[in-house]
């Protein structure tokens, strides 16, 4: 059981890997793309990557390899569901409080992310005991489960909470406005549209944090009530789902139309049949962001 989940982990976590690289790779090679919005998204897939790096490592030696798979794993998990607060929170300035200055929050935002994440690797060396089994991140000891639940599941809910409650004002608002469109313009049916694809999109934003870790947090409370008694379904799907993370953020985050597109704009050369999954080009003008369009 242990190799299975091992594997797994390591299968899932290179799935990751490869996502992450590509959101980072569009970011560094598509200038058109480095707006403050899509940058937040570089930094949530750059924080995936790591993550994602370091559970790949598999089952480290004992000693100072594993304590540095455990801390950094533990610091750029943290900083990943971060970045998708401050994501929400863009939107939610820009959308429902019509503020402009959201870029000049940008080094906050840092702060913010890698601060946090830094206390909290930190705080959780109280009660260390490791479990060197398929990875060095869990531990074993009663104090150390208690301040692994503290230190990283806590501020995990704090942050669904947080998403889904802003992207459920953010939704109201849009809904408020496409109906208060509609009659009004000769392109309503358009931008029902767009709204529509762009409602559907951030309803899954926080659902992606409470699929990669709802079997996670349910696997810690059981082993804390009941040590020793591991269930390994419920483990396969924890390590499944938690290290498919960073791949269901690249997806949904940084796969965008704007994305699609530069890429689109790069393989124009190419034969028509290698780029039916891209934006059609009589569409390209008419294609924002998902992040800044409305």
């Amino acid at each position: 059981q242990q190799r299975i989940l091992s594997s797994v982990n390591t299968s899932a976590s290179a799935l990751s890997l490869v996502g992450s690289a590509f959101i980072c790779l569009c970011y560094l090679l598509f200038k058109d793309l480095r707006k403050f919005s899509f940058k937040l998204v570089f930094f949530l897939a750059l924080s995936d990557f790591f993550c994602s790096f370091f559970n790949v490592i598999g089952d480290p030696s004992k000693g100072f390899f594993c304590y540095a798979q455990g801390y950094a794993t533990h610091f750029f998990c943290v900083a990943s569901f971060l970045w998708t607060t401050t994501i929400a929170f863009t939107l939610h300035r820009t959308v429902v409080r019509h503020k402009t200055d959201v870029e000049d929050l940008g080094p906050m935002f840092h702060l913010y992310v890698w601060g946090t994440s830094l206390a909290m690797t930190v705080m959780r060396s109280m009660g260390n005991e490791y479990d060197l089994g398929a990875w060095c991140w869990t531990q074993t000891g009663r104090a150390g489960k208690v301040v692994h639940f503290a230190t990283f599941y806590a501020p995990l809910w704090g942050a669904i909470l947080f998403n889904g409650f802003t992207y459920f004002q953010v939704i109201r608002m849009i809904n408020n406005a496409t109906r208060m469109a509609v009659g009004m313009s000769d392109r309503s049916y358009q931008f029902d549209a767009r709204a529509d694809k762009a409602l559907n999109r951030w309803g899954y934003y926080p659902l992606i944090l409470i699929g990669s870790w709802a079997f996670g947090t349910i696997n810690r409370i059981h082993d804390f009530i009941d040590p020793g008694h591991e269930i390994f379904w419920l483990s396969f799907l924890d390590v499944g789902m938690a290290a498919l993370m960073g791949l269901f953020n690249s997806i949904a985050y940084g796969l965008n139309s704007s994305v699609r597109r530069a890429i689109f704009e790069r393989l124009e050369p190419l034969p028509e049949r290698f780029r039916t999954w891209l934006p059609s080009a009589r569409h390209r003008g008419q294609q924002q962001s998902e992040l800044v369009s409305l």
